[in-house]
């Protein structure tokens, strides 16, 4: 298998600190670095463009294509295609709308919590004096002050996917990106059953609709009338209070994780990740980390080499 794609100037440098220490001493011809795993080699060209080859290479590349989303607002799927923007002036903030979000996708430790809310127009006016916009451009001290005001006084409906369902289900056949849209769809549907009478129902794109339709075809309950946007949470209230939600509900289970561990688990897939990785797995046994972690991700193999 081989992903290509070309990738932005504020990923670039993501990229090079993230494989430094696994780099090859020799690049190929015109390009910045090359990396040899067991299953994927990566090569980042210094045109920009970024080439996975191996069978872990739809796995190596989701994550620098969920970067792009959320950094830049490209959907790039995993052939390495991007869709063309068309909905960038589209803005939901002064109608009544469902909305969804998720939070935990990028993140090693910690549960991927997915969460749907309502925002009639009888409460834009109490979000926006609250500041609500997208949970990744508001600090975490401030999602925890105003998450709780919004939990009690917005509809919403959350989903937990815990690491252990996760690791248990994920496979070829079940990639992140059928598991969000699973996942989305079960809060959509849930906050769609209530009654509330809306004009919109908003979803943070992360795949094209096409697929994300083919991703639940066996759903029992569907939510079809979607307007999937790029950037939802700075065009839709709802999208914004879902993903304020979400993250607010994420932090509470990574503090919980660290209580329960009486170590500080960080947030992202970082050196940092891999560091906390080694240190959980020498004192409470590498097995702990199918109950705690995203077993799929490459921190997995650096942690049981640093072991």
């Amino acid at each position: 298998m081989t992903i290509v794609f070309k990738v932005s100037d504020n990923i670039k440098p993501l990229m090079i600190e993230f494989y430094k220490d696994r780099m090859e001493p020799k690049n190929p011809p015109y390009s910045l670095f090359q990396v040899k795993d067991f299953d994927c080699v990566t090569t980042l060209y210094e045109s920009g463009k970024v080439m996975f080859q191996g069978i872990g290479a739809d796995i190596e590349a989701s994550y620098w294509i969920e970067e792009e989303r959320i950094k830049n607002g490209r959907i790039i799927d995993t052939t390495g295609k991007e869709k063309e923007k068309k909905d960038d002036k589209k803005v939901f903030i002064n109608v009544s709308s469902i909305g969804s979000d998720e939070v935990g996708t990028g993140d090693f430790f910690g549960p991927i919590v997915v969460t749907a809310t309502y925002v009639s127009k009888e409460n834009i006016s109490f979000l926006t004096d609250l500041g609500v916009r997208d949970s990744k451009k508001i600090t975490d001290d401030k999602i925890k002050k105003i998450a709780p005001k919004i939990i009690k006084n917005i509809p919403y409906s959350t989903f937990i996917l815990t690491n252990e369902a996760y690791n248990k289900n994920y496979s070829a056949n079940l990639n992140m990106n059928k598991i969000k849209a699973i996942l989305h769809n079960k809060v959509l549907v849930n906050m769609k059953n209530k009654g509330y009478e809306y004009e919109k129902i908003v979803v943070d794109q992360f795949v094209y609709p096409t697929k994300y339709y083919e991703h639940i075809k066996e759903a029992h309950e569907k939510v079809t009338n979607i307007t999937f946007m790029t950037k939802a949470e700075d065009k839709c209230l709802s999208v914004a209070a879902a993903s304020i939600i979400s993250r607010y509900i994420f932090l509470k289970e990574i503090d919980k994780l660290s209580d329960e561990l009486h170590i500080p688990i960080p947030k992202g897939a970082g050196t940092s990740v891999n560091e906390i990785g080694i240190e959980i797995a020498k004192k409470y046994g590498f097995d702990k980390l199918n109950h705690i972690a995203k077993m799929n991700f490459k921190n997995k193999d650096k942690i049981k080499n640093g072991i």
